[in-house]
């Protein structure tokens, strides 16, 4: 594609057809062709409604226990996932320290908000709309820190610089006990009660988890259709000529940072009022692993991926144990994740795809076949 055709693309903001270069698929409207609509509203399929339909039916069939440790802690996980997906699968950064961010939102909400008696002392009392915009806005900016730490390394590098900054802030937390209360965390962290209405109740509290999920999914694929987003896929697939054609390929990429720290910082703070709590075990090296299982497990280059490997990774969570030994539940874990990555290396969504194209192609062979028995 040349230059001409690429500063066409981020003018016009043509997402995915612009930069494969090829038509729109028969059947489909162009992204900016569609009468008036906005890029979000034109991202929104027959298939979304059908989700979204059966997600507020779910809650009214389900158990509580269902509806809570199932639904809404799947919808937390898969949020901070769906950030690291953002920066994997679109942008070609891997990055471990997205629990990190998340942990930092979760402790700030504790911190600046409010926690148990025990911890009064250290909390400061911040009303929740105080807090809570507070410390998305301090993660975002730790995020944009941290990609420009690592932005300027590429491939294992990235992966080990980013590591080391999530294991850092795992000791800092355990160690420092004026502000991270060290080892005990805070406890008690709960979701205020607003309109009259309490959040921590697992009706309540999976509906706000729904709707946060859905403005990130929205957002993140209103994103990836907008020059912004066709930028930094372009920076995925070729930094050198996005360079010359005059994009600031660093600058691209600790943007992507701090847009996917948003997304991880909104899902830290489900995360704290889903568990109550939030201590050194919330930021550990295994929850900074788990995040990059969550986003595989889907795909990571499908903003829906994360959700789906996050449910798949709290049923095992939550069942596999009566199952196998508590001790042996990371071996589950990691011989689900090698099957995944064995036999579909774009996780499970890209397992069903395979699937469906299996079936597509074996159809008109089935019809050729037929028709040639007949007389």
């Amino acid at each position: 594609m040349s230059a001409a055709q690429w500063r066409k693309a981020m003018n016009a903001g043509a997402g995915r057809v612009a930069m494969s270069g090829r038509p729109a698929p028969r059947g489909q409207t162009p992204l900016l062709a569609v009468g008036g609509l906005s890029p979000l509203l034109a991202a929104v399929r027959a298939r979304h409604v059908l989700v979204l339909a059966a997600l507020l039916v779910f809650p009214w069939v389900a158990t509580p226990f269902i509806t809570y440790q199932i639904g809404a802690q799947s919808l937390a996980l898969g949020l901070i996932a769906l950030s690291l997906t953002f920066l994997g699968g679109y942008g070609g950064m891997v990055s471990l320290a997205q629990m990190t961010v998340a942990g930092i939102a979760g402790y700030l909400v504790a911190i600046l908000g409010a926690a148990s008696a025990s911890d009064a002392s250290i909390s400061l009392g911040w009303p929740w709309w105080l807090a809570v915009p507070a410390a998305i806005a301090v993660a975002a900016l730790c995020a944009a820190f941290i990609g420009w730490l690592s932005v300027r390394t590429e491939g294992i590098y990235t992966i080990m610089i980013t590591l080391a900054v999530g294991v850092a802030f795992y000791y800092l937390c355990l160690q420092n006990y004026s502000v991270f209360n060290g080892f005990q965390g805070f406890q008690r962290v709960q979701a205020p009660t607003v309109f009259g209405i309490n959040w921590r109740e697992p009706l309540p509290f999976f509906h706000l988890a729904l709707f946060w999920s859905l403005a990130g999914y929205f957002f993140v694929k209103y994103l990836l259709r907008a020059p912004f987003g066709v930028a930094l896929q372009g920076i995925r697939d070729n930094p050198r000529r996005m360079n010359a054609l005059g994009y600031n390929v660093t600058a691209h990429r600790i943007a992507a940072y701090a847009v996917a720290g948003v997304v991880a910082a909104v899902g830290g703070v489900l995360l704290v009022w889903y568990n109550g709590l939030i201590g050194p075990g919330s930021v550990g090296t295994s929850w900074l692993i788990n995040i990059l299982v969550i986003a595989v497990l889907g795909g990571m280059r499908h903003p829906i991926g994360p959700f789906l490997g996050a449910i798949v990774f709290v049923l095992l969570q939550t069942f596999a144990i009566d199952l196998f030994d508590r001790e042996r539940f990371n071996l589950v874990i990691g011989g689900v994740f090698l099957a995944i990555v064995l036999f579909s290396p774009d996780g499970l969504l890209g397992w069903w795809a395979g699937l469906q194209r299996k079936f597509s192609n074996m159809r008109p062979a089935s019809r050729v076949s037929h028709r040639g028995d007949l007389p």
